[in-house]
């Protein structure tokens, strides 16, 4: 019984694997060097869109008691 590797490298697909890892590699170093990029405050702001009953944005902190109404 053949192994999936001797299917893979028969029919000429190995070039298709090696080229998905290196788009996989690229894509996770974009996005690690991103996130080691991005400041502080601009990931407080995003994790906080999801609680945030505003329609328009804020530019501080403020509690609820705080907003006008």
């Amino acid at each position: 019984m053949k192994s999936i590797a001797d299917v893979v490298s028969a029919s000429g697909l190995a070039g298709y694997a090696e080229i998905a890892l290196v788009i996989f590699f690229v894509v996770f170093l974009a996005i690690g060097i991103r996130a080691l990029a991005t400041n502080r405050a601009a990931f407080d702001r995003a994790a906080s869109l999801p609680l945030d009953d505003d329609t328009t944005p804020r530019t501080g902190h403020s509690s609820a008691a705080e907003r006008p109404s």
